[in-house]
């Protein structure tokens, strides 16, 4: 059973969350929060698997509030969820540590999918995010070639599936792409988190465009 803990100032929205994911199968909430600083007080008491993260909020903010989490337990997701579609609250999630970022007007079974994504430990972006972030690297006169020395030791398999991650493709796609079982697509993904020290899928995404390996197109 993945366990949730609820974040947002809005208490019909908050609600509104809560009954949905809690009448979901495999999934239940243990926890809500109405401002960042009872969300860092609710995980540190519940542990929950992911944690459902509004931005704008009283007291503290949800990108602040997901950097403490995020620092104090590693093993718990957050998936920042907001109306703003704005590239600050992108990249600023990304660099606080969370797992995805969906957008409030995504339909209730993607918003159910992507809790469950990030709890098995992919990582996940609204598409229309993740088109943006990729844009932003592929505009770039020149990328950034600061290859981690790991990169050179991954193998020649892992190499396709870096290449797959960083267009968007889920392990179930590169799975298929490849001809490979999902779970030998997730183990070479893991391998490489490790071999790279990236958190989640998106700091893979982010290395292969800022070192080159991958260019828009």
């Amino acid at each position: 059973m993945t366990r949730v803990v609820v974040v947002d100032d809005q208490t019909l929205v908050r609600a509104s969350f809560s009954v949905l994911i809690g009448t979901a199968p495999g999934l239940t909430v243990v926890g809500e929060a109405g401002d960042g600083v009872t969300a860092v007080e609710v995980v540190a008491r519940e542990r929950p698997d992911v944690v459902l993260m509004d931005i704008r909020m009283p007291r503290l903010n949800g990108i602040d509030a997901t950097q403490r989490i995020v620092a104090a337990h590693s093993d718990v997701k957050v998936l920042i969820l907001t109306t703003y579609d704005l590239d600050e609250y992108v990249y600023a999630a990304l660099r606080a540590g969370a797992s995805g970022f969906l957008l409030k007007d995504a339909p209730p079974a993607d918003l159910l999918t992507a809790i469950q994504v990030i709890a098995d430990g992919d990582a996940l972006l609204a598409p229309r995010v993740t088109r943006r972030l990729i844009r932003e690297f592929a505009e770039r006169p020149e990328p950034q070639r600061d290859l981690p020395p790991a990169l050179s030791g991954i193998t020649d398999r892992e190499r396709e599936v870096l290449l797959l991650v960083a267009h968007g493709l889920s392990n179930t796609e590169i799975a298929e792409r490849l001809q490979i079982s999902t779970a030998t697509a997730k183990t070479h993904v893991a391998r490489m988190l490790t071999k790279l020290d990236a958190r989640n899928r998106i700091e893979l995404v982010i290395l292969a465009y800022r070192s080159g390996l991958v260019r828009s197109g």
